[in-house]
């Protein structure tokens, strides 16, 4: 397998990337597969942590780092991505912005009480068909049906 390479920004800033990394954080016990869903800070919609490209870091490991910062996750992520799902990003100085977010899946090897948004979010551990219906996003409900990480000969 092809190691993955970090990205490097040079100049590029937040708002001229709109390119993010989710993370499908999962975990498998007694051969049930869960997800981690958590709410968006605005509008409460269930969704999963995804943020902006950081300089010098692999896309997998950024999206495991949002998990961190959104979720509290520990965990390990796999540098294959799963798929890609567009949204729209409310940015308040510049409107919405078209945005596609590539997803990797995180396997959570532990949850934190203490993490830097805790307190602003829900997170809850769902099934994938029941997180499918709940996101807004028709791409994002496919790749959480169609996960299976006992599937893939990967990370399970």
């Amino acid at each position: 397998m092809i190691k993955q390479l970090p990205i490097f920004l040079s100049g590029a800033g937040k708002r001229d990337v709109r390119t993010q990394f989710a993370a499908l954080c999962y975990r498998v016990r007694k051969n049930k597969v869960r997800v981690l869903m958590i709410t968006s800070r605005g509008t409460q919609r269930w969704i999963v942590p995804k943020g902006w490209p950081m300089d010098g870091v692999t896309p997998a490991a950024s999206a495991a780092q949002e998990a961190w910062e959104e979720a509290g996750v520990r965990g390990t992520p796999d540098d294959r991505c799963l798929g890609i799902f567009s949204y729209s990003k409310d940015a308040d100085d510049l409107g919405a912005l078209p945005c596609l977010a590539m997803v990797y899946a995180v396997k959570v090897e532990a949850l934190a009480d203490d993490y830097p948004e805790a307190g602003q979010r829900q997170r809850k551990w769902m099934s994938r068909k029941k997180a499918s219906r709940l996101v807004d996003e028709p791409e994002l409900a496919r790749i959480l049906r169609d996960f299976d990480p006992r599937a893939q000969g990967g990370s399970s």
